[in-house]
C-alpha cells in the first residue's frame, strides 16, 4: 500500500514542500529511504522503528515486508532529522495499522527512542511555508509550537481578515496517532507565542550611553552611526573605553521595525535559537566574535548544510570585533562584499545561498602593537617596522569601506568622577529615533531603512549638493584624500547628521563635520 503525506526542506532563509512517500509491500524484507536524504535521515529507520515498537505498533523490521520511502522532488538535496514524523505515520498508513486524514496539513518532527517528539529547527519558517501555500494545518513537536505561532502573529498584523494557521503541538508520537484518530485534544493555548513586546526592552547589564565620561568626539560618530547605520573604527590607547563605547551603542538604538523582527525571526529560527532567546524579537542583535573565529564562523558556510555566520546573525544590528587587526587577514577580507552589498553569497558546489548581512560594523583598534603611539603620557616601545607590520594587516579596500573614523582618548581624572548624566542616553535615543523616522519616510517607495544603504541613484535623488559642498568635496577628491567609495560615503554620512538636526538639506556644515570623521587616525 501507498501512503503520502506532505513535510518540507529548508533553502537558506525559505522552505519548501517535500512529499512524504511511503510504499509497504511484499517482497524481501528491506527499509529504504531514497530522495537524496543524507545521513541523518538514513539513520531514521532505526530511530522509527524503535519509536512505534515504543508506541505499541508493528515496526517495519517485524513485518515481512519491503518499505520504501521517497522524499520527493528527489534531485534536492534534504538534511536532518526532522522527517522523523511524516516517515512514521506514513509507515502506520501505508502498512494498515490505522487510517488517517492528511490533507492540508504538513508534519515534522523528530523522534526519540522512546517515541518522544524532539524540537527541530526552522519552525517558524516551516509555519510560513504552509501559510503560503495555504495548508490549513502544521503539526510540531510541542517545544516548536510558540515559535510556529508567531506566523499568526504577523497575519494578523498585515490582514486582520486572514485566517489564521492551526499549530499543533504534541509530545509524543502516540499523541500525534491519537491526535490524527481525533481520540486526543491537545491544550488550546493560541495566544501563548513568542510575540515582540511593544515596550521598549533593556537588556541587564545594559551599558548606557551617558555612562561614557569624555570621548566627546568618539560619542558624536557612535551617534550617528546609531543614526544612519554607518560603519565605524574606534583607534585609541587600551584602557580609553573603546569596548565600553561599542557596547553602549544598544542604549540609542530604536526599537526593531516590524519587517525588521521579521528578517531575524527567519533568521533564529533557522538556527533554532528563536524560542530560547525571545530578546532576539525585541531588541537589536549585538554579536561580538572573538578574533580567533574562523572566516566559516563569520561569514557563514560548513557542509553538507550551509549555516549563516556571525554577520548574518548580526543583521539589523551590530557586529563588534574588538582587536580589529588582530583577526586573520583571510577573515577580514570576507567582510568586504558583505559590508558593500548588505548579504553573503555562499556557494558550493551543490548550491549557492544567499544570506542577508546588512550590519553595522563597530571595530575597536590599539594604534600600534603596544598600544601607546602619540600618547603624550606614555612613550609607544613598538619599532617603526611593527607599527607598519601592525597597520597592513587592515587592507586600503577593507579601511574604504568603513564610514567613519574615531579616536579614543586617554579619559582625566577629572572626567572620571564627574557625575553621570541621567538625561544624556535618553535624548541620544530619541535624536536618533527621530532620524530614523526621516529615514523611514523618506525610502517608504525604496525598499531600504537607513541612509547607509543608499545606492547611487538615491544618493542623487534625495541628496542634492550645494555649490560650497560640492567645491569641498572637490578639493578632497582631487587631493587623492577621498576615493570614490568615500565620497559617496561622505555624502551618506553628511545626510545622516543633517538628519539628526531635522534639517531637510545638507549643508556645508554638515559636509566638514562629515569630512572630519572619515580619515582614520595616524
Amino acid at each position: 500500500m501507498l501512503a503520502k503525506l506532505n513535510s518540507g526542506y529548508l533553502d537558506g532563509l525559505s522552505a519548501n514542500l517535500v512529499e512524504v512517500e511511503v510504499s509497504v509491500h511484499k517482497g524481501l524484507r528491506s527499509f529504504t529511504i531514497v530522495g537524496l536524504a543524507d545521513t541523518a535521515i538514513k539513520e531514521a529507520k532505526e530511530r522509527v522503528s524503535l519509536a512505534l515498537k515504543s508506541s505499541g505498533l508493528k515496526p517495519p523490521h517485524l513485518q515481512n515486508s519491503k518499505v520504501l520511502i521517497n522524499l520527493a522532488p528527489a534531485d534536492i538535496k534534504k538534511t536532518g532529522a526532522l522527517y522523523d514524523l511524516p516517515i512514521a505515520l506514513g509507515f502506520v498508513t501505508a502498512s494498515e495499522q490505522a487510517n488517517f486524514n492528511f490533507k492540508n496539513k504538513l508534519f515534522f518532527g523528530e523522534l526519540a527512542l522512546d517515541g518522544s517528539l524532539k524540537p527541530i529547527k526552522g519552525a517558524f519558517l516551516f509555519a510560513l511555508l504552509a501559510k503560503e501555500k495555504n495548508y490549513k494545518e502544521i503539526i510540531v513537536p510541542e517545544q516548536n509550537r510558540k515559535e510556529a505561532n508567531l506566523v499568526n502573529f504577523y497575519s494578523n498584523k498585515n490582514n486582520s481578515m486572514a485566517q489564521p494557521l492551526k499549530i499543533t503541538g504534541l509530545s509524543t508520537l502516540t499523541e500525534v496517532l491519537l491526535y490524527l484518530q481525533g481520540k486526543f485534544s491537545p491544550n488550546e493555548k493560541s495566544e501563548e507565542t513568542l510575540i515582540p513586546k511593544i515596550n521598549e526592552v533593556k537588556k541587564q547589564g545594559q551599558i548606557e550611553y551617558g555612562w561614557i565620561k569624555g570621548q566627546q568626539k568618539a560619542k558624536k560618530a557612535l551617534l550617528i552611526a546609531a543614526a544612519g547605520s554607518h560603519n565605524l573604527l574606534l583607534q585609541g590607547p587600551p584602557g580609553a573605553g573603546k569596548t565600553l563605547l561599542a557596547k553602549s551603542v544598544l542604549s540609542i538604538l530604536p526599537q526593531l521595525e516590524p519587517e525588521e523582527v521579521l528578517e531575524l525571526a527567519k533568521i533564529y529560527s533557522l538556527t533554532g535559537t528563536l524560542a530560547q532567546n525571545q530578546l532576539i524579537l525585541e531588541q537589536r542583535p549585538f554579536r561580538a566574535p572573538h578574533h580567533s573565529a574562523s572566516a566559516s564562523s563569520l561569514i557563514g558556510g560548513g557542509s553538507p548544510k550551509i549555516r549563516p555566520g556571525e554577520i548574518t546573525l548580526s543583521h539589523r544590528g551590530i557586529l563588534f570585533l574588538d582587536e580589529f587587526p588582530e583577526f586573520h587577514r583571510d577573515v577580514l577580507e570576507a567582510l568586504r562584499q558583505p559590508l558593500e552589498a548588505g548579504e553573503i553569497t555562499i556557494q558550493r558546489a551543490s548550491q549557492t545561498i544567499a544570506f542577508p548581512a546588512n550590519f553595522t560594523l563597530i571595530a575597536a583598534a590599539n594604534p600600534c602593537p603596544c598600544g601607546h603611539l602619540d600618547d603624550p603620557q606614555k612613550e609607544c616601545t613598538c619599532l617603526s617596522s611593527q607599527v607598519a607590520s601592525y597597520r597592513r594587516k587592515l587592507s586600503g579596500p577593507l579601511i574604504d569601506r568603513i564610514d567613519l573614523f574615531a579616536f579614543a582618548n586617554a579619559v582625566k581624572y577629572e572626567e572620571l568622577v564627574e557625575e553621570s548624566d541621567n538625561q544624556e542616553t535618553a535624548e541620544a535615543l530619541n535624536l536618533v529615533k527621530v532620524a530614523r523616522k526621516i529615514q523611514k519616510q523618506r525610502f517608504q517607495n525604496e525598499n531600504i531603512l537607513t541612509n547607509s544603504e543608499m545606492q547611487l541613484s538615491q544618493i542623487k535623488k534625495y541628496c542634492p549638493l550645494g555649490r560650497a559642498s560640492e567645491e569641498i568635496l572637490k578639493q578632497w577628491v582631487n587631493s587623492g584624500k577621498l576615493s570614490a567609495r568615500s565620497y559617496h560615503k561622505i555624502i551618506k554620512i553628511s545626510r545622516t547628521i543633517a538628519d539628526l538636526e531635522e534639517s531637510p538639506s545638507i549643508t556645508e556644515k554638515h559636509i566638514q563635520e562629515a569630512l572630519s570623521f572619515r580619515k582614520p587616525a595616524d
